[in-house]
Parts: C-alpha cells; sequence; structure tokens
C-alpha cells in the first residue's frame, strides 16, 4: 500500500480537497477515493480555519469507508479536554475554559470549532470519534505521529487503551500536569508526560528569566525541540522557532529530555 501524508488542516476544507484533487483522489460515492493509494491524515482537524464541520466530515468518511487512515492531533486532544468534565473539580473541565494564569487563551485558540458546534448533538459525537483516532500508526515500511516519536513513551502504552487510543478515562491523567518544573523533565513515565510528547513534541524549559512570545502572543518561557536532531547543542539550534531571543547558550543533550 502507498499512502499520502496529510498534516494539519486547521478547519481548511477548500484547501484539503484541492490538495487531496492534485494527487489523484476523486469524490465518488460521497467520499474521496483513489485507486491506488491511501492518504494518512496526522491529526489537527480543527481550529483556526473557516471550515470545521466539513474537514471533520470529509476527513471521517475517508476513513470509515476506508480511504483513509487517521491520528489524534494536539487539537483533537485538546478538544477532547475541553469538552470532558474533571472529575476531581465538579463544574470544571479537564482542559480549563479560563484560567487565572492565561484567562480565556484556550478558548480563543479553540474559537472557531466551538462557533460550530457548541450546544448541538455534533459536538459529543465529533468528541466520541476523536477518541477512537489512535495516537501513532506503525505500518509496513512507515510510522506516522503526529509530533514526536518517543519510543520510551510508547513501550509505556499498557496503559493506552487498545490501537493506541486514549478512553475518557484516560484523559483525566493525561491531563494532569506535573506542579513541579523540574518534574516534567524526568525521564519517569506518567501518562501526562507519554501524551505530551506523542501529541505536542518535547519542550524543554528556558534558561532563567528568558521568555519568548509565540505567533499567537502568548508569553512562553518553554520552548518546543527538534528532538530529532542529535547534533543541536544550543537552545538556537534545537529550538523549533524562528529569532529566539536565547542563542548560543548551551543545553544538556536533548536525549536527556527524552
Amino acid at each position: 500500500m502507498n499512502y499520502d501524508i496529510i498534516g494539519d488542516i486547521h478547519g481548511h476544507v477548500k484547501a484539503l480537497e484541492a490538495l487531496l484533487h492534485s494527487m489523484g483522489y476523486r469524490n465518488t460515492n460521497g467520499s474521496w477515493r483513489h485507486p491506488e493509494r491511501q492518504a494518512i491524515f496526522v491529526g489537527d482537524f480543527i481550529d483556526r480555519g473557516p471550515n470545521q464541520l466539513a474537514v471533520v466530515d470529509l476527513a471521517r468518511c475517508m476513513v470509515e469507508e476506508g480511504c483513509a487512515q487517521a491520528i489524534m492531533g494536539n487539537h483533537e486532544f485538546n478538544a477532547i479536554a475541553w469538552f470532558l468534565p474533571n472529575p476531581h473539580k465538579p463544574g470544571e473541565h479537564l482542559r480549563q475554559h479560563h484560567s487565572p494564569k492565561y484567562g480565556d487563551k484556550n478558548y480563543v485558540q479553540h474559537k472557531a470549532f466551538l462557533d460550530e458546534v457548541e450546544g448541538t448533538p455534533q459536538h459529543k459525537e465529533i468528541i466520541n470519534w476523536f477518541l477512537t483516532l489512535p495516537l501513532w500508526l506503525e505500518l509496513d515500511g512507515i510510522r506516522v505521529v503526529h509530533a514526536c516519536w518517543h519510543q520510551r513513551f510508547m513501550d509505556f502504552h499498557a496503559q493506552i487503551a487498545n490501537g493506541n487510543r486514549l478512553t475518557a478515562g484516560l484523559m483525566v491523567q493525561a491531563c494532569q500536569e506535573p506542579e513541579d518544573e523540574a518534574e516534567k523533565d524526568t525521564a519517569t513515565p506518567s501518562v501526562f508526560k507519554a501524551i505530551e510528547a506523542i501529541t505536542k513534541g518535547i519542550e524543554i524549559p528556558l534558561p532563567a528569566a528568558r521568555t519568548f512570545v509565540d505567533k499567537d502572543g502568548h508569553r512562553r518561557s518553554r520552548v518546543r525541540t527538534r528532538w530529532w536532531d542529535t547534533d543541536a547543542v544550543s537552545y538556537r539550534q534545537a529550538a523549533l522557532l524562528e529569532g529566539l531571543p536565547v542563542r548560543f547558550v548551551q543545553i544538556r543533550p536533548l536525549d536527556q529530555f527524552l
């Protein structure tokens, strides 16, 4: 089987349809199909773009018709956490709708999706479908993950449901972030640390008092890394970010964070 790997769509259905058409897929019998290949969606179907439901419907139909496979991205993970109640904090959700520290950041990030589904039966139905998506795929000759192929955390997946999937119960553990920054960077497996690495990538703390403003205007003290780059020895080299204001400060070898 030959595959076409399709990354973050973020609600842009017209661009997705144009891409599929350019690769030889045709919309027949209600689903986009290719006579010889199968698409693999790498998650992040939602947020940001103008056509949230249309993207989900297109991808879900292709998956159910056997024309595609799909895995979970961090935006699907966040959507599930936004929707599910927090059993430890009655009246709240696993992903805070408002936080004293970040205000309405989570809502703003998720607003495009909520504008289409909030208060509708489709919201729960889509969340349930997101929960069916595996965290990674290991196929004949190819591996697919949204952010980081982290073998040690994948080997820790005994707690993850069959098919490398999350459950509503595991979502509770996956959203329990360690309070101590140092704890985040230990190699001790936890559901939170494993899922964060697989769906979002490896983050490392910047040196004390060093911060940057991300593309959405939020100030951050941690940065995602080029985890596959074994030659990276400075923050400038390791960061998945242009113009990082920390340049030639050396860091510990990245494998200490992996």
